[in-house]
């Protein structure tokens, strides 16, 4: 993967951290190094209400997402893998201790997590709604298929849309806090939209009604966001 590349993965709320515009600006030389900056939430706890409930946000961001960071950190620390770019760490994954698998992984699905919904409407660029409708016939088809990949996970994990090398579009979902950009999943690709069906996700919100929460996730989708990492792939 071309280091533009990750532009597209990280969204576009890089002002709150610093090392994602370091690392990850296509027009200045990258940043080996990963940098101890948590990046702030895009927006207020309660602006995704009523689809997701403010105190399930807090409590996501500020412990789940702040421990996966925490932990990552002290993972890497006096490691190789703290002078690498997240892109070669996860293709690499598989060399790498469960503790920086699965604290990288939750550190960066998180962050595109965040950045990938929006309390503002938007819908899908020109350019990615006719690859949307490519590569499942129509954005209803994509839908269902994408629904049915969160609906049906077994357990903890994350549904991905998902760019592969050919530019083609296809559905997957990861155990755990693995993501399509490692080398231990069987599908891999540039990840353009994610969510968590971990239960910490919803469950204060929905309880067991995952599918709810599936159904409920696409009055919240930042398409502006999905449509630039897929357009700057």
């Amino acid at each position: 993967m071309k280091r533009r590349n990750f532009i597209a993965l990280v969204g576009t709320s890089l002002v709150a951290a610093p090392v994602w515009s370091n690392v990850y600006n296509s027009k200045i030389p990258a940043q080996k190094a990963i940098d101890a900056t948590f990046p702030e939430l895009p927006y207020a706890y309660n602006a995704l209400e009523p689809v997701i409930d403010a105190k399930t946000m807090e409590i996501h961001y500020t412990k789940h997402h702040k421990a996966y960071f925490n932990n990552f950190l002290a993972a890497i620390k006096d490691s190789p893998a703290a002078e690498m770019n997240l892109t070669d760490l996860f293709a690499g994954i598989s060399k790498q201790s469960a503790a920086i698998r699965n604290n990288g992984g939750g550190y960066y699905n998180h962050k595109l997590f965040w950045e990938n919904m929006s309390p503002t409407k938007s819908s899908p660029s020109v350019v990615l709604k006719g690859a949307i409708d490519k590569s499942f016939g129509t954005m209803d088809k994509f839908k269902e298929e994408f629904a049915n990949a969160a609906k049906k996970h077994f357990g903890s994990g994350w549904a991905w849309l998902v760019a592969g090398k050919d530019g083609n579009l296809f559905v997957s979902d990861t155990l755990n806090q693995d993501n399509p950009l490692m080398d231990v999943v069987d599908k891999k690709g540039t990840p353009l939209l994610c969510l968590d069906v971990w239960e910490h996700a919803y469950y204060l919100q929905y309880q067991n009604k995952r599918a709810e929460y599936v159904d409920n996730f696409w009055d919240i989708v930042n398409w502006d966001v999905v449509s630039k990492r897929y357009e700057n792939r």
